[in-house]
C-alpha cells in the first residue's frame, strides 16, 4: 500500500513518499531494538536546460541536513523544529536554483534521531513516545526550466542510502563521529553509490504536513577559550568564560585512529575537572552531554562538529592521547532561535548589566527550535519556564513566530477534557501532578503577550476554542471556585515558608478567565465575554474569601501570597494600601532578601514597581547575600540559576522576568494593555538611589522606542524618542502624567 500525502497546507499537494532504510526486525521502540548510524540518502537526475527557478520542500525526521551537489542547502542546523509528531510534522522550504546545473545533479539528505526517535531512556519517557521510529524523509524538488518546461523529483525507493560516519546521536546524550567511515563527495555528481542499498516506503509520522513558522536554528555566534588547562595525562579542559547552549568545534592533527571524547558541563568540580553529576540525574541510558571523535588518516588538521545534537556548557573536558590533545583547537559554538534582537538595556551598574547580560544569555540559550527549561540535563519545554520569560523575550527578541509554532505543539497536546501537560512536546508524561493552571496558563498568556507587543491576534483567534476548552477544564476541577491541583512557588529558598499552592493556583485561574473574558471580546463572542467576566468575578470572591485573612494579610503573609494578590488584580480597592504595606513588611522582615520562588519573581518585583515601592524593589533585587541575583553574579554566573544555592540547572530562563521588569520599571518602556501592539506605550522611569542613569530601547512593529535617563547637576534628565504613529503617555514617579506624541522629548523628572 503507498503512503502518499493526503493533507497539505497550500493549493499544492505533495507526491512524495516517506521514506527511510531498510531495517530488520522491529521498529525503533521496540525493547531492545538496535541503535543504527545516522543513515545518508541520496537521489541522482538530470536537467537538459538552465534552471529558471526550483524549491526544495522537505521533512527529514528527526533533524537532517540537505545537500545538493555536494553543497549543503542554507545555514539550518537542527532542522525541522520539533512538534507532536502523531499530530503535526513541520516541512521546511528552499530556494535553490542556485545549487542545480545542467546536466547530472544530485541530492543528498543526512539524518539524525534528534526528539523523533529518542532511544536513549529518561525520566520523562520520550522513548516511549507514540511516534518513535527510526529516521525518515520526505521530499519534493519542484524546478521550473529555462525553456518553460517542469521537473519534479519526490523522495520514493528509487532513493538509496548507506551508513554515515556518524555512529550514534541522541538528543540529550551526544555525537559520536568516526571519521574513518567518511564517503567523501557521497552527496556530489560522479560519486560510485553501486553498494549502496535502496530505501523503502515507511509508514509517516502521523501528524499533518505544516509549514515551520518559527525561525530557524543557526550558529549564530563562536567564542574562543578563554583559558585551558591539564588535569592529567590525556585529559584537558577548555573555559569559554560564558554558559552557552550549541557545541564544540575542534581542529586536530593526529594519528587515524585515535580517539577523542568531549565531556560538556557548567561547572568544575573541585579537582577542576567538568562534573556532569547534576546534568545526568535524570538520564537513564548512556552518558549525558558526552560527544566522541575517531580521526582518520590524514596529512593535514582534520576539523569536526556534531550536526544532530546540542549541550548546555561552559566547560569541554577534552580526553585523549596527549600528542593529539598538543595539537587541538576548540571553538565553542553557540546555537539558538536565530530571531532578530530587537531589545536592550544598559544602566550606571555594571553588576546590574551583567545581571542583565546572564538573562540574555539564559533566554537565548533556552530557545533552542523551542523554548526550554535548561539546554543540558532536560531541554524540556516547560509551560512555566515559558511563560515567566516570554515577556522578556518579546522585548528583546522578535520572537513571536517562535512563540506561535510552539503553542501549535501546546494546542496539539491538549486532552480532548482540556487537559494540558507541564512539558511541550510531550511523550504522554507530565499531564497528572506536574501542571495545573500556574503552568498551563502559558496557553493563554502567551497569545496574550504576543497581541499585548505585537498586535498580532492570530494565536488568540487560532487556539481560542481550545484555551476555552482549558478554562472549563479548570472549572470542573476546582471546589468553590478554588483550584488546588498543579505545583506551587517552585524552587522557594524555604519551602515551609512557601504561598500555598492553592493561592498561586486559583489566581492563574482567575486571571485565565479574564483573559478569555477579553479573547471573546475581541473576536465579538459576546456572550462568552460575559459568562466568564461572570465567572471571574465568582473566582475573585471566592479567593478573598479564601486566602485573605483581614489587616491587609494573605495566607500567613508571605511575600508571594502578598504580591500574587496584588499582581494579579485580586485585592479590593479599599485593601490594596493596607495590603502593599504587609508585602513591603514582609520584605524588610528577610533583610529585603527574596523569599520567593519562580512565580513570586514576576508578581513582588512588579507589585511594588506599581505601587510606589519601586526603591524597594530595585534594593530587593540588587542586595548581594543568599539568597539573591546578586549572588549568583558574585560568583561568577554568566547565566540565570534554576535555584538560588545553584545546586540544579545553571542555565534557566524562569527568573529571566527581572530583565523585563528592568526595561519597564528603570529605564521605563511598557506596553499599554489598553492599546496593544505599541501604537501608545507608557514611558514609566524610575530614578532610584544609588542609580546614575538607565536607557533601553525596543523595536516595535512600528519603529524603535528610546527611553533613558541619568542625573546630571543633581537633577534626573530624561530624553524618550518616540516612531511616527507611537504616542505614549509619561507617568512619572510623583504620579504625574502627560501625553507624548511622536518625536524626541526631553524632560526633568
Amino acid at each position: 500500500m503507498s503512503h502518499e500525502i493526503a493533507h497539505y497546507d497550500d493549493v499544492r499537494s505533495w507526491t512524495g513518499l516517506w521514506i527511510g532504510r531498510q531495517v530488520p526486525g522491529w521498529h525503533a521502540g521496540w525493547q531492545g531494538s538496535e541503535v543504527l548510524p545516522a543513515p545518508l540518502l541520496r537521489k541522482t537526475f538530470r536537467l537538459d536546460a538552465p534552471v529558471a527557478s526550483a524549491c526544495v520542500r522537505i521533512c527529514g525526521l528527526g533533524y537532517h541536513e540537505l545537500y545538493i551537489n555536494g553543497k549543503k542547502v542554507g545555514t539550518e542546523v537542527l532542522s525541522p523544529v520539533v512538534t507532536q509528531y502523531e499530530q503535526r510534522v513541520a516541512y521546511v522550504d528552499h530556494d535553490v536554483a542556485e545549487y542545480l546545473q545542467v546536466g547530472e545533479n544530485v541530492l543528498g539528505v543526512m539524518l539524525g534521531n534528534g526528539w523523533y526517535n529518542c532511544h536513549t531512556p529518561t525520566v520523562w519517557e520520550f522513548h516511549y513516545a507514540s511516534w518513535r521510529d527510526y529516521p525518515k524523509l520526505l521530499l519534493q524538488l519542484d524546478v521550473t526550466l529555462g525553456d518553460g518546461s517542469n521537473l519534479r523529483v519526490v523522495s520514493d525507493s528509487s532513493w538509496k542510502f548507506a551508513d554515515s560516519a556518524i555512529t550514534f546521536d541522541a538528543l540529550r546524550n551526544g555525537e559520536h563521529y568516526d571519521a574513518r567511515l567518511e564517503l567523501p563527495g557521497w552527496a556530489a555528481t560522479g560519486f560510485d553509490d553501486s553498494a549502496w542499498q535502496q530505501t523503502v516506503v515507511v509508514s509517516p509520522p502521523g501528524g499533518v504536513l505544516d509549514r515551520q513558522i518559527a525561525p530557524p536554528c543557526r550558529v549564530v555566534e563562536t567564542l574562543e577559550p578563554v583559558s585551558s588547562w591539564s588535569v592529567g595525562p590525556g585529559v584537558r579542559v577548555f573555559d569559554l568564560g560564558q554558559n552557552i547552549t550549541g557545541w564544540a568545534h575542534i581542529a586536530v592533527t593526529g594519528s587515524e585512529g585515535s580517539r577523542l571524547t568531549l565531556r560538556y558541563g557548567e561547572r568544575l568540580a573541585e579537582d577542576r575537572r567538568v562534573d556532569q553529576k547534576h546534568i545526568g540525574v535524570y538520564i537513564k541510558g548512556g552518558e549525558p552531554q558526552t560527544d566522541r571523535y575517531i580521526l582518520k588518516e590524514s596529512a593535514s588538521a582534520q576539523s569536526w562538529e556534531p550536526r544532530f545534537t546540542y549541550h548546555g556548557f561552559q566547560y569541554v573536558q577534552v580526553e585523549g592521547p596527549d600528542e593529539v590533545l598538543d595539537t587541538l583547537m576548540l571553538q565553542g559554538r553557540v546555537v539558538q532561535t536565530d530571531f532578530s534582537r530587537i531589545g536592550s538595556f544598559e544602566s550606571s551598574d555594571p553588576q546590574l548589566n551583567r545581571l542583565h547580560h546572564a538573562a540574555v544569555w539564559s533566554y537565548r540559550g533556552n530557545f533552542v527550535g523551542i523554548p526550554t527549561d535548561c539546554p543540558h540535563r532536560e531541554k524540556n519545554g516547560w509551560t512555566a519556564d515559558t511563560h515567566l520569560a516570554a515577556e522578556f523575550g518579546l522585548l528583546h527578541f522578535d520572537a513571536g513566530t517562535a512563540y506561535q509554532q510552539w503553542l501549535l505543539a501546546l494546542a496539539d497536546a491538549q486532552r480532548l477534557s482540556g487537559q494540558l501537560p507541564a512539558i511541550i512536546p510531550t511523550s504522554g508524561w507530565g499531564f497528572n501532578g506536574y501542571s495545573g493552571p500556574a503552568w498551563d496558563s502559558a496557553f493563554l498568556l502567551i497569545p496574550w503577550y504576543i497581541y499585548l507587543y505585537t498586535g498580532d491576534r492570530t494565536a488568540i483567534e487560532r487556539h481560542y476554542e481550545p484555551m476555552k476548552r482549558y478554562v472549563d477544564y479548570c472549572a470542573r476541577m476546582a471546589s468553590g471556585h478554588i483550584v488546588e491541583f498543579g505545583l506551587g512557588d517552585w524552587n522557594h529558598p524555604d519551602r515551609e515558608r512557601m504561598a500555598p499552592v492553592a493561592l498561586t493556583t486559583t489566581a492563574y485561574y482567575y486571571v485565565d478567565a479574564v483573559l478569555l473574558a477579553r479573547f471573546a471580546g475581541l473576536l465579538g463572542r459576546d456572550d462568552d465575554a460575559m459568562a466568564y467576566k461572570s465567572l471571574a468575578e465568582e473566582i475573585h470572591v471566592a479567593f478573598n474569601r479564601a486566602f485573605y485573612r483581614g489587616n491587609g494579610v494573605y495566607a500567613d503573609g508571605q511575600q508571594t501570597a502578598q504580591a500574587c494578590a496584588l499582581y494579579q488584580g485580586l485585592v479590593d480597592p479599599a485593601e490594596k494600601e493596607t495590603v502593599v504595606h504587609r508585602l513591603v513588611e514582609s520584605v524588610e522582615a528577610t533583610g529585603v532578601r527574596p523569599e520567593i520562588g519562580i512565580l513570586g519573581i514576576k508578581y513582588v518585583t512588579r507589585a511594588l514597581a506599581e505601587n510606589g515601592q519601586m526603591e524597594l524593589a530595585y534594593k530587593l533585587v540588587t542586595q548581594p547575600e543568599y539568597p539573591g541575583w546578586m549572588h549568583w553574579i558574585a560568583q561568577g554566573a554568566t547565566t540565570l540559576w534554576e535555584d538560588w544555592a545553584g545546586k540544579d540547572s545553571r542555565n534557566h530562563p524562569s527568573f529571566c522576568d527581572l530583565g523585563a521588569w528592568m526595561i519597564h520599571h528603570l529605564a521605563g518602556i511598557a506596553p499599554d494593555p489598553d492599546r496593544p501592539g505599541f501604537r501608545h506605550a507608557l514611558i514609566q522611569p524610575h530614578a532610584v538611589a544609588g542609580l546614575d542613569s538607565a536607557r533601553a530601547t525596543h523595536q516595535t512593529p512600528h519603529g524603535v522606542i528610546r527611553c533613558g535617563w541619568e542625573r546630571r547637576d543633581g537633577e534626573v534628565h530624561l530624553e524618550v524618542e518616540l516612531p511616527p504613529a507611537v504616542t505614549a503617555t509619561l507617568r512619572s514617579p510623583d504620579g504625574t502624567s502627560m501625553e507624548l506624541a511622536p518625536g524626541t522629548h526631553h524632560s526633568k523628572i
